[in-house]
């Protein structure tokens, strides 16, 4: 099907922006966060607090969003995109509202380290050390320790990959779902089809892609085939948490996010996977203003339900 128009009508909008890969990173990173103001007003949730933990390279700043209701609510470690160098706590904020409000679960939402400055392995370091943060102190999140799932979108939803992946490699802590959104889930080369198809004109294009790999791998020749970058070359997906993988039509990641999908359920992984038509990638920022985000939200925030019900 065509572009839905009201995504149309932000590409439009958006138009004479200039392209991210053409920027300077600093001046990328505030283009990003401008968005911030287009977006529209997220759910209601109880609270939100920041606190910071100790990190693999200092101090790791969380912030901690609580649902209404009496807890211990079920417990969302969440890591934002975009490009393992973009974006924030602020740019994700809303997104983190609507998950904590839609699914009844208390969210820490992650500032990992980002590239250039700390290229792999610092970003999924930090992601891992967060999880295992938030296990151990759940309680005083007003979260139940036993009932844990990691989610990300793009770059993000690469974050919650490998950490899943770490999680079963090094001990732990056991996780009920893995919420992977639009992820990142391999290298750039060789490209897959829909990195082609959806080259540009449709947000997220080819070349960007590439600028961001180029600023989070030092090198790429001996890095871009381990597990903890490229999940989707890693030799054995069995015995992870059960998955969700959203994408969208008009994405440069959309097959990587689908073939991710196929090799978790032929490693016995329970799966649940929607390819959404019509969308770009990062449509779930346009929550509230395109109806097609709205229902991609519900779907998400129904399996995480269930998924931390263990009924996936």
């Amino acid at each position: 099907m065509p572009v839905d128009p009201q995504i149309q009508a932000l590409l439009d909008r958006g138009s004479g922006v200039p392209d991210t890969h053409t920027l300077p990173v600093d001046v990328a990173r505030t283009q990003y966060a401008a968005r911030v103001s287009a977006m529209a007003k997220p759910a209601d949730i109880a609270g939100v607090r920041e606190q910071t933990m100790p990190g693999p390279g200092g101090p790791l700043l969380l912030r901690i969003y609580t649902p209404h209701g009496t807890g211990p609510f079920p417990l969302m470690v969440f890591f934002h995109g975009s490009g393992f160098v973009l974006c924030n706590l602020d740019t994700h904020d809303g997104m983190c509202r609507n998950l904590c409000a839609g699914i009844g679960c208390v969210v820490v939402s992650v500032d990992y380290r980002l590239a250039p400055e700390h290229p792999f392995p610092a970003g999924p370091d930090d992601c891992l050390a967060a999880t295992r943060w938030a296990a151990d102190h759940a309680a005083s999140l007003q979260a139940d320790g036993s009932r844990i799932m990691v989610a990300g979108d793009s770059a993000g939803g690469n974050m919650a990959a490998v950490t899943a992946l770490r999680v079963r490699d090094e001990g732990g802590p056991a996780l009920c779902g893995q919420m992977l959104l639009y992820p990142v889930t391999d290298y750039h080369t060789p490209p897959k089809p829909s990195y082609v198809e959806n080259a540009e004109g449709y947000g997220l294009t080819r070349k960007t892609m590439e600028w961001f790999w180029s600023h989070y791998l030092s090198d790429p020749a001996s890095e871009a085939d381990n597990p903890y970058v490229s999940p989707l070359r890693a030799k054995d997906l069995r015995g992870l948490a059960p998955a969700y993988s959203l994408n969208a039509e008009f994405d440069p990641l959309r097959d990587e996010a689908d073939l991710y999908a196929d090799r978790l359920r032929e490693a016995g992984v329970p799966v649940e996977s929607m390819c959404c038509a019509g969308m770009n990638h990062g449509f779930l920022f346009w929550v509230g203003r395109v109806n097609g985000a709205d229902a991609a939200m519900a779907h998400a925030c129904n399996w995480g339900r269930r998924a931390f019900a263990g009924k996936v």
